[in-house]
């Protein structure tokens, strides 16, 4: 059932975007009088799933799931029709329009991507608000268990004050790409400040260890189950670890600490159960455990407990506009710093680049629409500008050319257009078998 649900949410993620991209040239092209086709979801190498002619252009679904095109009479694409571009030009061919019309043409795909992203992110403040732990709220810091973080300087406890000069007011879901994208961390540990310089091969140092958040907030020990083979029949699900051997045990980090000293004995412990303090016996294993499932407090249990203040901040609809663009903004922004590090060997973040595998494993295996639309939202960027790349066979790669006929006035030859399209054509090969090999290296080495 968890691989349906993620499979389930990966397809229709993907579909919504390739159909909106592919519908971004295909409504300016009839607005311009050009001939569509075809419009397809996935490629129809072959044969299709489904497909049915309406008026001039044939609609269907394609068997390879790798994207999704639209087909437009007249133009150079991978399609490489040469015999009707051999034939004279037609009027309602796009090799026919002005490069003005063109141009509006090719950038209408990731122009719909940007559009939805943003359209996303303000139905989202609007729909969800913005939940968070203000910074200033971390009295006793984050947890911190990566150990290429750890490797970094970093320690559990530590309190993140600024990313590059930019101070962290709250902690979101977004305060983990910052740090990895950041260069020198400012963190408060026992009252002093002191600066940490990111390691420039740091996102490839990440993939060395077992893959998890970098940084998170400390929990308490909750118990979620007592295991069959446990002693400890005292302790009841849902209870919270206070205190272990007279020892504060607050959070969790600090109770392993304890029982880790305590491996083989029995000792007295206090549990928060049903609002009220117990005191107990717990017998510690060899392991240091006492055979029990964690359990998760939800942000308004925590905030009871007085482990933190959850802030909610709601927004109207006119308030969720600017919020919305601000968020897709930086969105867009930690991207291209995403992509600039890929570009730069020496940080060997293009080791970490994914294919499809790496995509679906994003989705999370239990429904959340919230999740959904974040990960879509984001997906819709990346198509975005991955789709603007100077790169012949993306619409970036037309749209450098269209631009160069603008300026000079001159418009590239056919022969050079469908050159320059195979080129493109052998370099996105190049970079999916690239990406999707990655995917596979790292499910056989595990990493």
């Amino acid at each position: 059932m968890d691989l349906f649900i993620k499979l389930s949410q990966f397809l229709l993620s993907l579909s919504l975007l390739i159909i909106l991209h592919e519908l971004g040239h295909f409504i300016p092209a009839k607005l311009f009088k050009t001939r569509v086709e075809k419009f397809y979801l996935f490629f129809d190498v072959k044969y299709s799933l489904i497909k049915k002619k309406i008026g001039e252009t044939e609609y269907g679904i394609g068997w390879l799931p790798l994207g999704g095109y639209v087909k437009i009479s007249g133009m150079i694409d991978e399609s490489m029709d040469k015999e009707q571009m051999a034939l004279p030009p037609q009027p309602w061919e796009f090799r026919s329009k002005p490069a003005w019309q063109r141009l509006i043409i090719m950038l209408g795909g990731v122009t719909v991507n940007f559009i939805l992203a943003f359209i996303i992110y303000i139905g989202m403040a609007f729909a969800y608000g913005d939940t968070y732990i203000a910074n200033s709220d971390l009295k006793d810091g984050l947890l911190i268990e990566n150990q290429a973080m750890l490797n970094a300087g970093f320690k559990t406890g530590d309190k993140i004050i600024s990313v590059d000069g930019v101070k962290i007011a709250k902690f979101d879901n977004d305060i983990n790409m910052k740090v990895i994208l950041g260069k020198e961390i400012l963190i408060e540990r026992n009252g002093t400040q002191q600066t940490i310089k990111m390691p420039v091969d740091f996102v490839d140092r990440l993939s060395k260890f077992e893959k998890g958040t970098l940084l998170d907030i400390r929990m308490p020990f909750v118990i979620g189950a007592v295991t069959d083979q446990s002693t400890n029949k005292e302790i009841q699900p849902k209870d919270v670890v206070v205190t272990l051997n007279g020892q504060t045990a607050k959070y969790f980090d600090q109770a392993q600490t304890i029982l880790e000293n305590n491996k083989g004995k029995t000792i007295p412990a206090t549990v928060l159960r049903d609002q009220k303090e117990k005191q107990i016996q717990v017998t510690v294993n060899n392991d240091g455990k006492l055979g029990v499932q964690l359990g998760r407090l939800s942000f308004d249990s925590l905030e009871k407990l007085g482990y933190y203040k959850v802030s909610k901040q709601e927004f109207s609809f006119l308030e969720s506009i600017p919020v919305g663009i601000t968020k897709g903004k930086n969105q867009v922004v930690g991207y291209g710093k995403q992509l600039k590090l890929i570009f730069s060997p020496s940080t060997g973040a293009y080791k970490q680049v994914g294919g499809f595998k790496a995509i679906f494993d994003i989705f999370p295996s239990t429904w959340s629409w919230e999740t959904f639309w974040r990960i879509t939202a984001l997906l819709s960027i990346m198509l975005g500008v991955m789709n603007l790349l100077p790169i012949p066979a993306l619409d970036g790669g037309h749209v450098m050319f269209l631009l160069y006929e603008i300026i000079s006035g001159k418009k590239p030859s056919d022969k050079f257009l469908e050159n320059a399209q195979m080129v493109g054509f052998v370099l996105l090969i190049t970079l999916l078998l690239f990406a999707n090999g990655n995917d596979i290296y790292k499910a056989i080495v595990g990493k």
